[in-house]
């Protein structure tokens, strides 16, 4: 049977990442923390699924209401609504400041930044789009334009008018201060005065994500988002904030860009949304919408609006409010940190430990002075953690090292975080000698 599975694998599935490499592991269930695989073993999920299941797998409450909602009212004409889709729509509305109170509700992260995209560029009457060097924001065509981490390359042009200014990364900075610091003022000003140099005056939007993700877990620094606003907002675009994997108390706040009091002009949720489910939301302001419509704004899909996802979202939010899953987050996620900072104290391979809350980053180096990448290791380690029980994620850009994407659902507990980090230890101490030449 377990031959027939791979064979039929490699015979019919389209690979889709771009290493083409699957997990060694047939899943048969998944529940709260861990999955479990088809010959038995058990295995502490570090990466919600995929960077989305916030209240672990196979919640009780999501179950109930995906059981109730999808024998009453499923999938509907887009022309249509439900009670599941307002109610979802005010209640997000009233987690967020003010203006931002008008929503679309989608399915994947991809798809509400394009349409965030097309929106700012209907309401603007421009078409440049900025984003950061590191950024991943989807797929799709306008989303994909606006990615520069990866997958680029053979695809024939992006679309027009699109740049990528520099990420700041204060592991390794590019533009340092006297004490040889992150000095993020200097390189943003660097950045639009190139911007600036190349631009034809048709600023549409600035979209980045509050905390780099897939660009390796890469934090702002408070101050940043004000300072990048205001410049965009002075050339006339829109400020679109991507939290998909931030948006939802994942940070220890509800929503990331609260610790900057920076309010954008679109915002953008997906994975944490659904909880793991295709559920994604445009949200902003009244002045925005309006003007988008006017303009006859055109964004629907086969599944915008649809009421078995808006019920499920509306039960994200009964339990995150319920659970108050944001000082969760912030409590778990200090733990967390704790513990790296712990193992980075005894492995010199581990060069530094970022994030805010439960989605945290792991930087692995062969030297901790040179900060020499690690990108071999850190493929290593992963397979040793995946041996052992534990599945983790490693982000390898170039120059980038090694570095793990540690995101465990808010739903965990220290005992399985402290499971986690004794996976990982042994795994690094199983590994890295073999990299480092030391025993």
């Amino acid at each position: 049977m377990t031959d027939t599975f791979w064979s039929d694998a490699e015979r019919h599935l389209v690979r889709y990442s771009g290493a083409g490499r699957f997990s060694p592991e047939i899943i048969e269930r998944a529940e709260g923390s861990f999955v479990f695989t088809a010959d038995g073993r058990r295995l502490l999920d570090f990466t919600s699924g995929q960077m989305s299941a916030i209240l672990g797998h196979s919640h009780p409450a999501v179950v109930a209401t995906v059981q109730r909602q999808i024998a009453t009212l499923d999938h509907l004409f887009s022309g249509m609504l439900s009670r599941p889709v307002v109610e979802l729509a005010r209640r997000l509305a009233e987690s967020l400041p003010e203006p931002l109170s008008k929503v679309l509700l989608l399915t994947t992260g991809a798809e509400s930044n394009e349409a965030a995209i097309r929106m700012a560029k209907l309401v603007t009457g421009g078409h440049e789009v900025i984003s950061f060097g590191r950024s991943w924001h989807g797929m799709t065509q306008a989303a994909a334009s606006a990615t520069y981490s990866s997958g680029r390359k053979g695809y024939g042009p992006a679309a027009p008018g699109n740049f990528a200014i520099p990420t700041p990364n204060a592991y390794r900075p590019d533009f340092t201060d006297a004490n040889g610091e992150l000095d993020w003022k200097r390189q943003l000003d660097f950045s639009f005065e190139l911007f600036d140099a190349q631009s034809v005056g048709s600023l549409a939007a600035v979209i980045v994500e509050p905390i780099l993700s897939s660009g390796g877990v890469l934090d702002p620094p408070p101050g940043y988002l004000a300072a990048l606003r205001d410049k965009c907002h002075e050339r006339g675009g829109l400020l679109i904030l991507d939290e998909a994997q931030t948006g939802l108390c994942r940070t220890g706040d509800w929503y990331a860009f609260e610790r900057d009091a920076v309010t954008p002009d679109i915002l953008t949720l997906s994975k944490t949304l659904g909880a793991g489910l295709p559920l994604a939301a445009v949200i902003t302001t009244p002045e925005i919408e309006q003007t988008a419509h006017d303009r006859g704004f055109l964004f629907f899909t086969t599944h915008v609006s649809d009421p078995l996802v808006a019920a499920v979202g509306n039960t994200v939010l009964d339990v995150l409010e319920a659970d108050k899953l944001d000082h969760q987050a912030a409590e778990l996620g200090t733990h967390l940190a704790d513990g790296l900072r712990e193992l980075q104290a005894r492995h010199a391979v581990i060069g530094d430990v970022r994030g805010r809350g439960l989605l945290v980053g792991l930087e692995l180096v062969l030297d901790q002075q040179t900060k020499q990448p690690a990108d071999e290791l850190g493929a290593a380690v992963t397979r040793r953690c995946l041996e052992l029980g534990l599945h983790m994620n490693v982000v390898q850009l170039p120059g980038m090292g090694g570095v793990f994407r540690i995101a465990p659902a808010l739903t965990s507990s220290k005992t399985e975080l402290d499971l986690g980090l004794e996976i990982l230890d042994q795994a690094i101490g199983d590994v890295a000698p073999r990299f480092t030449g030391t025993r």
